[in-house]
């Protein structure tokens, strides 16, 4: 999927329960692994991460089998890898492949470890100096200081203690610590410098004490792995649910009214990221918690407020912060994030560039982001959202939808750590209605559109006027209607507005002149090219906007609006759609005979129809409406009461 365009949002409520945590996840297969005995893993998260973990232990010789239930059973090797041989893809798994890289360069073996193109962008370096301390042979094998690399079995070194950054990446620490009992004899870790991320560093001494390993501690920057050190199965373990992905219900419940309830993370949770809760808390929400669940309603008073936050404990939840930032009154300071420049991609660069789209200004530092919403929520810009194959700019950005309709590009990026996020993102939202009006030339569908419309205090999209403006833009531009490249170019950037019966084109009343019949013609040329048609797709979309949409035109009801609460299909007999165009010409001083429209009519029908692109048909799922002996006034009051029909349903 290229992209995902999520209508605007006008509430959020419900519970959903979250997917497995991808840090205890993979924490728990490769201790499983290295641990003897057999292990049960339940409610381990399925996504791109752990299915490179899990390749990864398999390449090595590791028995891993699905069990009933979703479960997974892990057959521990006792710290010996049976495999002493092999070449290892990791994706982007961060996680995967600091953690590993530590324990095969302790576990005496031959191994490659390559990822994809960002993941060899990522440092490594502290890490491997950390290692090579203890004697492991590790070769860099394209740029210093970076994977991919190549691993050969340790020497004979024997240090005791270790010295190792703190203010990169808590992997590096994750990883040693996880590798060191492989050496059976005491190790010390000291941290040099600021220890970023510390709760992830707790979840990995609590995972590795679940497993017999108990680590002692001394103060904030020592850590002292015991000799004889063994990892024994504790039978079987329960993963927690996901506190990052948490952040992005919970953040939806303090923005868009709630109740938003997360299960499977509570206030007994080992994830440092369920204190997102209190930095939602610090900016109004209202939050509550039980031992495996949590709720966010909005604030009292509606509002939420802009917070100066350091976010080392909770680095990648902080993310979510910056998007709840432009619905915030006043602006919001995260800091102590220098790690979001390690990550998946360059992340306070990424959320600065796509926060401005949406009308925030942003000031990026090297640690921190500033945000400064819009003066008015509703001021944000439709806009389409870059992912930079980064999953979580992906999820957070889904929160601005409250604010825009917005188009997410390349959003099987989800795929991570949340596969089906988008699926259980749209359960607890209602998007801004729509009803869809299509039907046949001259059936009266534009004025019944516009009408309804107006009843309903609603706006209004004639899907048709912006096929004519397209056609103009193009003409006044120089492109000819069939350059399909040029033409949608100029669609995709088409400056259109409606306002009642006023048709602007950059500011320009151009009502008149779109119905010319030259224009008209390009209309029809222009609508042809599915560039064009892909080019408006968005376009049209972004008229979707709170309280709700009148959409009029073809296709309206099948591809632009899907999820319309009311389709409706108007028709006519050829004859009476004659009568009305021939009275439309007239009025406006222009002669015509009601033959020749019948005949046009016929033939238009017919060429509607059978076209490749958009044909003219009723949808399944339309009421039909037909027109011939109805007023206006009855059409209108018919699609309303069908209106409220479904709307007493809902």
């Amino acid at each position: 999927m290229d992209y995902i365009d999520l209508p605007q949002l006008l509430a959020a409520r419900g519970t959903v329960r979250l997917p497995g945590s991808k840090s205890i996840s993979n924490r728990v297969l490769l201790l499983a692994a290295l641990a003897e005995g057999e292990t049960e893993v339940h409610h381990l998260l399925q996504s791109d991460d752990t299915a490179r973990m899990l390749d990864a232990l398999k390449t090595l010789g590791v028995s891993v089998e699905p069990a009933a239930d979703g479960v997974v059973r892990v057959r521990g090797v006792g710290g010996v890898f049976p495999v002493r041989r092999a070449e290892l893809f990791l994706g982007n798994a961060g996680t995967a492949f600091r953690s590993l890289t530590a324990v095969l360069a302790l576990a005496g073996g031959d191994y490659r470890l390559s990822g994809v193109p960002r993941m060899h962008q990522r440092p490594i370096a502290d890490l491997v100096d950390g290692l090579r301390q203890l004697g492991a042979v590790i070769s860099y094998l394209d740029d210093d200081g970076f994977p991919p690399l190549a691993i050969a079995p340790p020497g004979r070194r024997q240090s005791a203690v270790v010295s190792l950054r703190g203010d990169v990446s808590s992997q590096f620490l994750t990883g040693l610590l996880m590798a060191l009992p492989l050496r059976g004899v005491e190790t010390t870790i000291e941290v040099i410098g600021e220890l970023i991320s510390r709760p992830y560093v707790d979840m990995t001494l609590a995972t590795m004490a679940r497993f017999g390993v108990q680590v002692r501690r001394d103060g904030g920057q020592r850590f002292i792995v015991p000799a004889a050190s063994i990892y024994r199965s504790p039978g079987a373990v329960e993963v927690e649910g996901d506190a990052s992905s948490a952040s992005y219900f919970l953040a939806l419940g303090a923005i868009g009214g709630g109740p938003v309830r997360v299960e499977g993370v509570g206030r007994d949770s080992i994830q440092g990221d369920v204190r997102f809760a209190d930095a939602l808390t610090l900016m109004g929400a209202r939050i509550t918690t039980g031992a495996n669940w949590i709720e966010a309603s909005t604030a009292a008073d509606g509002k939420l407020q802009g917070i100066e936050l350091d976010c080392n404990h909770i680095p990648d939840a902080a993310m979510t912060l910056a998007t709840t930032a432009l619905f915030a009154e006043g602006p919001s300071t995260l800091s102590n994030i220098a790690s979001w420049r390690v990550k998946e991609t360059d992340r306070i660069a990424a959320m600065a560039t796509e926060l401005r789209k949406l009308g925030a200004t942003v000031v990026e530092g090297d640690d921190f982001i500033r945000v400064v919403p819009p003066a008015k929520t509703q001021s944000l810009r439709p806009a389409a959202i870059d992912t930079y194959d980064d999953h979580r700019i992906a999820m957070c950005f889904s929160l601005a939808t409250l604010g825009a309709p917005l188009r997410i590009n390349d959003p099987t990026t989800v795929a991570k750590t949340f596969p089906d996020y988008f699926e259980r993102f749209t359960q607890l939202t209602q998007a801004v209605p729509v009803i869809a009006i299509d039907g046949t030339s001259a059936s009266g569908k534009g004025t019944v559109a516009s009408r309804v419309a107006e009843a309903l205090g609603w706006h209004y999209l004639d899907s048709g006027a912006l096929y004519r403006l397209t056609a103009l833009a193009a003409r006044r531009a120089g492109v000819g209607w069939n350059d399909e490249v040029g033409v949608a170019a100029i669609a995709a950037s088409l400056d259109a507005s409606f306002s009642g019966s006023a048709i602007s084109l950059s500011g320009e009343d151009v009502g008149d002149a779109i119905r010319r019949e030259e224009i008209s013609a390009g209309a029809s040329l222009v609508a042809a090219l599915p560039a064009v048609r892909a080019a408006l797709l968005f376009r049209q979309r972004a008229f979707r906007r709170p309280p709700g949409l009148v959409a009029d035109g073809r296709d309206m009801g099948s591809v632009v609006f899907p999820d319309s609460m009311t389709k409706v299909f108007l028709t006519a007999s050829v004859e009476m759609r004659a009568e009305r165009r021939h009275k439309q010409l007239i009025e406006k001083g222009i002669a015509a005979s009601i033959a020749a429209l019948s005949l046009d009519l016929r033939e238009r029908d017919e060429r509607d129809s059978q076209r490749s692109v958009a044909p003219m048909q009723q949808s399944t799922d339309a009421e039909l409406l037909d027109t011939t002996n109805l007023t206006i006034a009855t059409a209108v009051a018919q699609v309303l009461d069908w209106v409220n029909k479904v709307s007493e349903i809902r």
